[in-house]
Formats: C-alpha cells, sequence, structure tokens
C-alpha cells in the first residue's frame, strides 16, 4: 500500500435524539451566530425546519437563512452564502439536507475565508486558506460529504461542475438520524443508492499492491448496499435499514476504506461532465456510465471484476475462469441497476450525441483521468458513445 496520513476531525453523532441533546452545545464551541443552508423546503415538510430554529432560539442562537439550494449546487448560490457570512460575521455554517446542500455549505464555508473568487480554488487556480466551522445535519444518504472534505459545484455560466475542498472543510460535527431519511422520495433513495456504491467502486478499482484489508473493507460496504437497497425502497420507513444505509454511505467516503490507496474516479469525472450540461441526478448518471467504464477496463485487470462477483454478488466460481466471472460480474451490475430502477442509458434523460466530443474533451482538461486505466478523451468519447 502507499504511504499515508489518516485525520478526520468530524464528530458524528448517529441514532435517534442526538440533535436535541448535542446542537446547541456543539455550534456553542464555535458561536452563537449560524447561517443556516437548506434547499428546496422538504426539511420545512417534516418538520426539521421547525425542530431545530427552535433548538436554535432556545439555546440563544442567531441565525440567517440561505434556502433554495440546487440538487446540483450553483456557484452563484455559494456566492450568496458567502455574501452573508461576511456581512453578518456568522461564526458557523449549519446545513439542513443532502449532499447538495453540504457541498454548497463547504463551498460557503471555504469562500469565506478566502482572499479571492473561490472558483479558483474548485478550477485548480489556487488553495483554500481556511473555513468557517461547519456543521451538517443529514437528510439523505448518498454522498458522504457529512464526513469528508470534498464537495462538487456547478458553474452554470461556463457549464462547468469540479470538485473542490481541503482540510479545512471537513464538518466539525454531523448528525445522522436515518427518521430524517424516511420521507426522501424513492427516485432519490436510488440515486443516493447509486452514489454511494459508486464510491465504493471508484476505491475498489486501483492499481496498489498489498491492499488485502482495504479490499475487504469496501467488499463489506459494498454487500451492505446491495443486500439492504432492495430492502429500503420496499419499506422505506424501516429505521434499521434506512440507518445501515446511511452509515453505508457514511463509511464509502469518510476515507475510511481507502487508506494507502489511490482510487479511479474517472467516472465521476465523466458524470460531472455530462451533469454540468444537461443538470441530471449526479447518481442517475453514475449509474449510467459505471457500467459501460466497465466494459472499457475490464480486460485491465479481470481478476478484480472476478472477486467483485464472488465476494458481493455471492457467484460460485464453478471452474469459471477470471475473464468468465469478470463479465457476469457486469451483468450483476448492470441487473442490480436495473431492479432499483436507476437508469440505464444516456437516453432515458433524453440525451443524444450533440456534446460527446466536448464532455469528453473537458473530462481531460486539467489531465488523464483514472487509475485503474488512464484513459484520454477518445477513451472517454468511447464510453459515452457506448453509453447513448
Amino acid at each position: 500500500m502507499n504511504p499515508f496520513r489518516f485525520h478526520n476531525p468530524t464528530v458524528l453523532y448517529y441514532g435517534r435524539d442526538q440533535m436535541e441533546q448535542h446542537l446547541v452545545d456543539e455550534i456553542r464551541r464555535f458561536g452563537t451566530k449560524v447561517l443556516l443552508v437548506y434547499g428546496g423546503g422538504s426539511i420545512r415538510r417534516m418538520g426539521l425546519y421547525d425542530k431545530i430554529t427552535r433548538l436554535l432560539e432556545d439555546g440563544g442562537i442567531e441565525w440567517l437563512e440561505l434556502p433554495g439550494v440546487e440538487p446540483n449546487p450553483r456557484l452563484t448560490t455559494v456566492y450568496k452564502g458567502i455574501d452573508l457570512c461576511r456581512t453578518h460575521n456568522v461564526d458557523l455554517v449549519l446545513a439542513v439536507g443532502g449532499g447538495s446542500v453540504l457541498d454548497c455549505a463547504k463551498g460557503i464555508a471555504m469562500g469565506t475565508k478566502f482572499d479571492g473568487d473561490v472558483w479558483d480554488i474548485y478550477s485548480r487556480k489556487a488553495q483554500a486558506t481556511g473555513a468557517l466551522p461547519l456543521g451538517t445535519v443529514l437528510t439523505l444518504a448518498a454522498t458522504g460529504s457529512e464526513m469528508n472534505s470534498g464537495g462538487v459545484i456547478t458553474n452554470w455560466e461556463t457549464k462547468e461542475k469540479l470538485g473542490g475542498g481541503s482540510p479545512y472543510t471537513f464538518p466539525a460535527f454531523s448528525f445522522c438520524n436515518a427518521e430524517n431519511t424516511f420521507t426522501v422520495p424513492r427516485d432519490q433513495t436510488v440515486y443516493g443508492i447509486c452514489d454511494m456504491l459508486a464510491h465504493c467502486f471508484e476505491h475498489y478499482f486501483h492499481p496498489t499492491p498489498n491492499t488485502t484489508l482495504q479490499q475487504h473493507l469496501i467488499e463489506g460496504v459494498m454487500q451492505a448496499i446491495v443486500e439492504t437497497a432492495p430492502k429500503v425502497l420496499e419499506h422505506p420507513n424501516d429505521f434499521d435499514l434506512r440507518e445501515t444505509l446511511m452509515l453505508s454511505s457514511t463509511m464509502a467516503l469518510n476515507g475510511m476504506i481507502n487508506m494507502g490507496l489511490v482510487g479511479d474516479w474517472a467516472c465521476h469525472a465523466i458524470e460531472h461532465e455530462i451533469s454540468a450540461i444537461y443538470d441530471i441526478p449526479h447518481g442517475g448518471g453514475l449509474a449510467i456510465v459505471f457500467p459501460h467504464w466497465m466494459d472499457y477496463v475490464v480486460s485491465t485487470n479481470p481478476s478484480r471484476f472476478a472477486t467483485l462477483a464472488t465476494e458481493v454478488f455471492h457467484v460460485a466460481r464453478d471452474g469459471r475462469s477470471d475473464e468468465e466471472l469478470a463479465q457476469v460480474a457486469i451483468a450483476k451490475v448492470r441487473a442490480f441497476y436495473a431492479a432499483i430502477g436507476a437508469p440505464q442509458r444516456l437516453a432515458d434523460y433524453g440525451i443524444g450525441a450533440e456534446n460527446l466530443e466536448w464532455m469528453a474533451q473537458q473530462a481531460v482538461r486539467f489531465k488523464p483521468i483514472g487509475q485503474f486505466r488512464v484513459l484520454e478523451a477518445d477513451d472517454v468519447l468511447a464510453i459515452l458513445k457506448a453509453a447513448l
């Protein structure tokens, strides 16, 4: 494995009543003025907004609000949050929602402490110099943003969707109560499942030797997702199932299962270009891209795919070669996506061939992408064409 340094400073609260007991105390570690960031109003409909604001009021915490964060959060919304934080001397950003809200809040926290345009950080022109403290209340199991430092922002003017972050943008604390995911619509639950499984895939396909423990950890998280996802869709108000899915999402991208290795991340780079133009759900885009990427790179290391088949999908080897089992693994991935109702092709979103070459070039504009197999623009274009 590669030499590594691991540090994750997020205080994680899981389960019922944790927020009610500890939210105010956690905020008070940093101050008494909060920017409350949330999305399209679901937290009001489910009563979570009233619960949180009542806790803030009773705890003597002053707050102002930034509602309306988009599903693919916009740079313009980040700018609004930065202006609010600077104008009102905010002590902490409190994000209540799913990954998009949390990603937006990270951009706000980082940009408030940056002497310049925060987009320069996302576009690789500058590095973060600090961030406001960030707290989160999670309402969707998907991105793992509640316990990592990364976030993705869309610049709608330039049609760019880029990831960014820094050691400063780990949440100081996060509250994860599975009850807050009961009202998530089925399609959003499916996209979250696709997203967390994609994070596991990105870690799983890598070239680093001597990663036996990491491989088993990743397989364990994938098993939990594959086994739990259909049950959650059938029983959306089952606390235990929702909590298993939520913790799987956290573990998939908090740095613990990929210590000492560098994952692939080509599929995320490709999907970002698709949703930067077409504004599709991130998880849906990943469900489309991954099987076609797998078809394209499977010959690089068939044994890793064969292990995916045997260890995650419980396929008996029965004397089959790695190459044969690799094809079974890809078929199982496709079948899983189909079973939960995930999109299969770009055409499912009405996307045609008109922007494929542009997206392929944009995906590699900083450098070639991928670790399991390095991809140039022609490779990306071939994957996108196959996904039509």
